[in-house]
């Protein structure tokens, strides 16, 4: 536990929106926090430098720098800008080529994100869940292997599971450092297979995960994902987290008490994640029920401020 005088210290795993919009509310609070980021993304701009440079994918790194970055917010929105018009360039973002350059030049992803942490002046650590490239498969109920972070979503069948290519990835060894230092270990929000589960399938980050002593939170998605855990419970979705570490490790689960369906328009999907409780109840020591949505350019997401403000009361800041 921290000595007095010491900040709490906070690990958050996971990838895509939810992640930056969490950290966006707890790089505001008196904790240092660290973000494990999966790389198994391979689509968009990400695969196409993927696939010239030979480098992990930036493009979550790069949310969850600008996520966390204390910089002007034209530095930021400059990070995180898209280029539209030129052929070569169309669809990269600028911070992705900046990641990019800068591995080439240092020879190492995890340098290249160290160094442009420093230009960004990011509150906390950003370290990827692998220094290298991996792969994610899914194998669907039917026993179709999908390979490709991008493409598993397209199929819109139930998954069985994910897994990585190469298994025996290794993580940096300052990512199990972080975690076995951690006083709380958050995952979620964000999409369950392509961002939560591949931090954890990396096998020494799961051992950590299941060994250390820190309170470990799960954030329940607000909604379910299309392609990706259609009609999925808040139970089943515990339950995939289970069933790919290999043992239960959830202390508490952050629920939505809001009935999110008045925010929610249209029959299709996505559809609230139901809160069956007494399922949760048998997998998860403690439930908390809190208002955590809110509705911003017509998308229902994470109140990034709510969810902090409780993340703190949970470890004791106040």
């Amino acid at each position: 536990m921290p000595h007095a005088g010491e900040l709490k210290k906070v690990v958050v795993l996971g990838g895509g929106t939810g992640l930056s919009t969490l950290l966006r509310g707890l790089k505001n609070h008196p904790v240092e926090v660290t973000a494990v980021v999966t790389v198994a993304d391979d689509g968009g701009s990400s695969g196409r430098l993927l696939d010239a440079y030979d480098i992990p994918p930036p493009g979550d790194i790069r949310k969850v720098m600008a996520a966390l970055s204390d910089v002007e917010p034209l530095i930021e929105k400059m990070f995180e800008y898209r280029f539209a018009i030129s052929e070569d360039l169309k669809g990269h973002s600028l911070g992705n080529l900046m990641l990019a350059a800068l591995t080439d030049i240092t020879g190492d992803f995890a340098s290249a994100i160290q160094k442009m942490s420093r230009v960004l002046n990011i509150k906390g650590k950003v370290l990827p869940a692998a220094n290298q490239r991996i792969t994610l498969h899914a194998e669907l109920e039917d026993g179709t292997i999908i390979t490709g972070e991008s493409k598993i979503p397209v199929y819109g069948r139930r998954i069985r599971k994910v897994y990585l290519s190469p298994q025996e990835v290794e993580p940096l060894p300052e990512t199990i450092e972080k975690i076995m230092a951690a006083d709380l270990l958050i995952f979620g929000p964000g999409s369950l297979y392509t961002s939560i589960l591949p931090t954890i399938l990396v096998p020494a980050i799961r051992e950590s995960v299941l060994k250390c002593k820190a309170k470990k939170v799960y954030i329940s998605n607000l909604t379910t994902q299309s392609g990706e855990t259609n009609r999925y419970t808040a139970s089943e979705h515990v339950q995939a987290l289970y069933d790919h570490a290999g043992a239960p490790f959830i202390d508490t689960i952050l629920l939505n008490s809001l009935d999110i369906a008045s925010l929610h328009e249209g029959e299709g999907p996505p559809w609230p994640v139901e809160n069956d409780v007494e399922a949760v109840r048998a997998l998860v020591p403690e439930i908390v029920f809190k208002n955590i949505a809110t509705v911003v350019d017509n998308m229902i997401l994470h109140d990034a401020e709510v969810v902090s403000e409780w993340l703190m009361e949970y470890i004791g800041i106040h």
